[in-house]
């Protein structure tokens, strides 16, 4: 009933969105700014109302080109191998130069991989890259099957054979357990493809250290609690009509729960500048906004499992990851170079929780293994934004060159 209650509210909301794009569209001249005359408090009231929705399809990432060298090098982008639950996505580059392929593995959260796109633009200078689209559940047909944590994985397995030796790998946030895991199997099966490097970026490696309130939350119910409470089944009127998932937007509001004083600043903020005129101020937060309000579901076996195996019992912090019934042992790997990065104000993933990547790699050589803090950024400074490319990049950046 609980998708079925939220889908109702999201029906009954549209006709008032529908309204206010109409009395918007009284204000603006026709590039869409307001005229000169126009009652510029109303009219940034009603754009405001407008946008308050979800959405549930996954938004462009918007990558034509990129700057390589001296060139802008024209972007492409061309799905590789694709399953009913993800797509390897290569962004691909006219360049005469060969350059390191990365696959990004992105996380299963609530959001779409393009949240990442700063991200990948980013690495498109010096790399050729990948990524894991991951799609929205919601949209997958029942006779699919399932999507658990050791689908995750294989995934991710599947995903890098696909691209083929030579890969490296940079995980964001979530997933660093499970490419850590994968680059075990890979290693302890001997796969020519196994990654020569691997970037673990804020992830919850090992979620005992320095636990934060996500820690928290995950601990603070039984998992039949989860089960109960958070897991929807899918409206018939959806492609995975039946399918039972953890909504996106349920995901979302419990983000936004955790900072609501700042989303709340965001969109005083926006107002503002919508109010004055100040249109280029009120695109940045809005078009933060339009990606961050673009949710996707999760399915239910891969949410659940994760709670239990990654935050209540912590299994590959504790050596007792198992993978398709077969333990996990990240001490095999021998030739995947390890970098983590964290942040110094990350609420979400604090410091030591990937780290601790390097106390279960007691196969790697010193050489092999880096760790990087990042002081003043929080969870999305370490993967967006200026110290991201300024700062954190150049260090991703020299791993990769000096393991290729």
């Amino acid at each position: 009933m609980l998708y079925h209650a939220y889908q109702m509210m999201t029906d009954a909301a549209e006709p008032v969105r529908r309204f206010a794009r109409l009395a918007h569209a009284m204000f603006a001249v026709p590039d869409g700014t307001l005229g000169p005359f126009a009652p510029r408090q109303a009219a940034a009231f009603w754009s405001m109302i407008a946008d308050t929705a979800y959405t549930h399809e996954r938004p462009a990432y918007a990558i034509d080109s990129v700057r390589v060298g001296n060139v802008d090098a024209a972007v492409t982008e061309q799905a590789v191998f694709s399953t009913p639950f993800g797509t390897l996505l290569h962004f691909a580059k006219d360049v005469e130069t060969p350059q390191p392929k990365m696959l990004v593995v992105a996380p299963l959260s609530g959001h779409f991989a393009t949240l990442l796109r700063g991200t990948v633009k980013t690495l498109l200078a010096d790399h050729d890259v990948y990524i894991t689209d991951w799609h929205n559940a919601r949209d997958v047909p029942l006779g699919a099957g399932r999507f658990g944590f050791d689908d995750y994985v294989e995934h991710v397995i599947r995903f890098i054979e696909e691209i083929g030796p030579g890969t490296h790998v940079l995980a964001v946030c979530q997933p660093c357990v499970q490419v850590l895991a994968a680059a075990a199997v890979m290693a302890e099966d001997r796969n020519p493809a196994a990654p020569s490097s691997m970037t673990l970026m804020a992830g919850p490696v090992d979620v005992r250290v320095n636990p934060t309130e996500v820690n928290r939350l995950a601990n603070g119910k039984p998992l039949e609690w989860f089960a109960e409470k958070l897991i929807a089944t899918v409206p018939a009127r959806y492609g995975g009509a039946g399918r039972r998932v953890y909504p996106g937007f349920l995901q979302l509001t419990a983000f936004m729960m955790m900072n609501p004083a700042r989303h709340e600043k965001a969109h005083r903020d926006l107002h503002r500048h919508l109010a004055r005129g100040e249109t280029a101020e009120a695109a940045t937060i809005r078009a933060f906004y339009d990606e961050y309000f673009a949710v996707l579901d999760l399915d239910a076996e891969f949410y659940l499992e994760t709670i239990d195996i990654v935050f209540q019992r912590a299994l590959l912090a504790k050596g007792e990851l198992s993978y398709r019934g077969r333990p996990v042992d990240p001490a095999k790997i021998r030739r995947t170079a390890l970098l983590t990065v964290e942040g110094e104000r990350d609420d979400i993933c604090a410091l030591g929780q990937t780290a601790a990547a390097h106390d279960l790699c007691t196969g790697l050589k010193p050489f092999l293994k880096r760790h990087h803090m990042q002081p003043g950024v929080g969870h999305y400074g370490v993967f967006s934004g200026r110290r991201w490319e300024g700062q954190v990049y150049p260090i991703v950046r020299n791993m990769v060159l000096a393991t290729s």
